[in-house]
């Protein structure tokens, strides 16, 4: 499972806006049809969850896995 470093890494590759630096980063990204594509990245660190990594990259992310990991 990748870390809260590389999600953080991913989004800066990927073009995503950061829009809100709290305890958490808030990144968003404008799509070609005009939606908004949004995830909250922790400032904690290690592993993020298998559960949630999974509900991440399908609902926040849109991506596949191996788009991820190139771009990481």
């Amino acid at each position: 499972m990748p870390s809260w470093r590389e999600l953080k890494r991913f989004c800066e590759r990927d073009g995503w806006e950061l829009f809100k630096d709290t305890d958490h980063y808030f990144y968003r990204k404008m799509m070609p049809d005009g939606s908004i594509k949004r995830t909250k990245v922790s400032k904690g660190t290690g592993e993020i969850p298998k559960r949630l990594w999974k509900d991440i990259l399908k609902r926040q992310l849109q991506v596949e896995e191996a788009y991820f990991n190139k771009m990481i």
